[in-house]
């Protein structure tokens, strides 16, 4: 049973933090708050995925996670310079926002306990904070390059690690912890994590750059970074020996391979849905039970996450108002939310399941109207396939995990990544730019927020 702290964040009763990460924490914030905006990124994504995520400071039994400082760091430099994002606050931003207050609205009503509001206000501050610090620092195309190269060092430094973790069995980042720094084994195979906080977030955060590094690539100045960050990305995904990740680096490959099909998508989404339905009319079980068939590595979980999901599907009636915080008694280990979708349904009903599923159909929607647009020129066409490709991945990895801290930032960077595709997409020709203030190039109509 799952202990009931956990509901809660669980997590340490005093500070957590060793004297190297105090100063490189320390460094990252001074740095986030000097550095021309532009560079601003660089110390921001190298606190937040390369410092363990146990290290946490504790003021009056609140937890601040290394994630959260530098988030509120982040704010403190936006909140100075009082830059506006670009394109304005699109439709995405707002779902967004909506998605946030849902959470943190739903879940504290359901518990209707102190301890349930200060999880839900830090699990808030880190979703819309962690989101508009994003949207704040990431303006242009440069900045997306700037942005991809940073997750690329990333990528090579965690997967040197995660190879290292193989080879001696050893953590080097939970050494930091002060814990033991032995790598998690599953049936004879080590499962290698990094500065993750588990092994499938280390491996899906791998996954999901696959894309956005073969972006990277086409830019002839870029390709030793794009490289070496697809050869780290690679080492992140095989070294978590996870399904999950494997799925993911798949499905990112897979929507990249589907580039020459581009302009007949429709027929394959069709093809898809009618090929779900048929299957879930002629199998003895329902057509989700193909999840617990799924077994990349020898000793994967997917039965439980088959269970998870008839489960959720089941007792809509349980959780679909405000949640449902009893889940953990409809049968073994069903307190452990390794499905995204499953998770946010629980904890924040029907109403933050419906605003992320939108928040990701905008972002796909936006993204092939961005594309359309963008009709003969293959540079701009490629990089909104890439950007789609990536988000895929996630949804991909979706059904396998759940998101939380680390690998919510990585979704928000690629969000933020999306609204500025989407708003170059919308502006006028290069030659009529320069005559066109930011005011007059963001009130450019949108036909996705028209339609909204």
């Amino acid at each position: 049973m799952e202990p009931l702290n956990l509901r809660f964040g669980g997590g340490v009763a005093d500070t957590v933090m060793h004297p190297l990460v105090a100063v490189a924490l320390v460094l990252a914030i001074i740095l986030i708050l000097c550095l021309p905006r532009k560079y601003v990124i660089v110390p921001l994504l190298l606190a937040i995925f390369c410092i363990p995520l146990r290290q946490v400071v504790v003021v009056a039994g609140v937890h601040f996670t290394v994630v959260r400082i530098v988030i509120l760091a982040g704010l403190a430099r936006w909140a100075v310079l009082r830059s506006s994002l670009t394109g304005g606050f699109n439709w995405i931003d707002r779902l967004v926002t909506l998605w946030a207050f849902a959470s943190l609205i739903t879940f504290s009503v359901q518990w209707m306990e102190t301890q349930a509001i200060i999880k839900s206000l830090g699990v808030f501050l880190d979703a819309l904070g962690g989101y508009f610090v994003v949207r704040f620092l990431i303006r242009d195309r440069e900045d997306v390059r700037r942005t991809v190269k940073m997750l690329a060092i990333v990528a090579v430094v965690m997967g040197a690690c995660m190879i290292n973790e193989q080879l001696t069995r050893q953590n080097v980042f939970a050494l930091l912890n002060g814990t033991t720094s032995a790598p998690a084994v599953r049936d004879g195979r080590i499962r290698s994590q990094g500065a993750f906080g588990i092994y499938i977030d280390a491996g899906v955060f791998g996954a999901v750059l696959v894309p956005l590094l073969v972006w990277l690539w086409s830019d002839a100045k870029s390709r030793l970074a794009a490289c070496l960050g697809i050869a780290g990305a690679t080492a992140m995904t095989l070294t978590s020996a996870s399904s999950t990740p494997l799925l993911a680096y798949a499905g990112g490959i897979m929507g990249l391979c589907f580039w020459p099909f581009r302009r007949r998508m429709r027929l394959f989404l069709w093809g898809l849905v009618l090929m779900l339905v048929g299957l879930h009319l002629v199998m003895e079980a329902p057509v989700w039970a193909l999840i617990a068939h799924i077994d990349l590595t020898g000793s994967s979980s997917g039965y439980h996450r088959y269970e998870l999901v008839d489960n959720f599907i089941r007792h809509f009636g349980d959780w679909w108002l405000l949640g449902f915080k009893d889940y953990n008694n409809w049968g073994w280990d069903m307190w452990d939310l390794s499905n995204e979708f499953v998770a946010l349904g629980l904890t924040g009903g029907l109403v933050t399941l419906v605003l992320f599923i939108g928040i990701l159909w905008l972002s796909f929607a936006r993204l092939g109207i961005a594309r359309k647009r963008a009709a003969g020129g293959r540079k701009q066409e490629w990089f909104c396939w890439c950007l789609g490709s990536a988000l895929f991945a996630n949804v991909v990895a979706f059904f396998g995990c759940c998101y939380m801290a680390q690998m919510q930032m990585v979704l928000f960077l690629l969000l933020g990544i999306i609204s500025v595709a989407t708003f170059e997409a919308r502006r006028p020709p290069v030659a009529r730019v320069e005559t066109l203030s930011d005011s007059q190039l963001a009130s450019v109509p949108d036909p996705v927020e028209a339609w909204l």
